[in-house]
């Protein structure tokens, strides 16, 4: 059993990985890419590491009040860190994607949005603590949050996001976690 969950996982990773890597080419042959940094913490004593590409494509629509609505494409890898003195997994990584959807300010130095998003994500592990488990590897990530592009070049990302994963009750025990991040981001 536990080699075939090995076999599982490792294909989950290997998985993720070519997806990761697919946005990266995509994104070199895109309008933008952009690096993104993230820590975050969330309840029972994990904190996370967040490494993002973003690949923004330059599209916009709907153009209203100074603003307008932009789609980006991100991939994830994850590291998350959990103290609390019981955990079974104390490390476990997570691969994923996301669209995000964004309002955002059309012209200026500072250009403030508004950001969600619903992705996908996979856990190396789902056990956390002896009485604490995700259930599957397999979670949906939504997040909202707020944030600005600015600088001469538009070079330069800073945000906020609340991010909840869970399975949507595909399994059951579903407890989810909930994380807060604080992101920064370059765009070549």
């Amino acid at each position: 059993m536990a080699k075939k969950k090995s076999a599982w996982q490792g294909h989950a990773v290997r998985g993720a990985l070519a997806a990761f890597l697919a946005l990266g080419a995509a994104g070199a042959q895109a309008d933008q890419f952009g690096i993104q940094l993230a820590p975050g913490v969330a309840d029972h004593d994990v904190k996370k590491l967040d490494l993002g590409l973003v690949w923004d494509p330059g599209l916009q629509w709907w153009h209203f009040a100074g603003f307008h609505f932009t789609v980006v494409g991100e991939a994830h890898v994850a590291y998350w860190d959990l103290q609390a003195p019981d955990a079974v997994h104390p490390n476990i990584w997570e691969f994923g994607l996301t669209p995000v959807f964004r309002i955002i300010k059309d012209t200026g130095w500072f250009r403030p949005f508004f950001e969600a998003g619903v992705g996908v994500r996979m856990l190396s592990h789902v056990r956390q603590t002896p009485d604490r488990t995700m259930s599957s590897s397999f979670q949906f990530a939504d997040m909202v949050g707020v944030g600005a592009q600015f600088g001469e070049h538009q070079n330069y990302q800073a945000g906020f996001r609340f991010q909840h994963l869970s399975n949507a009750d595909i399994k059951e025990p579903n407890p989810g976690v909930d994380f807060s991040e604080i992101y920064v981001q370059y765009n070549f």
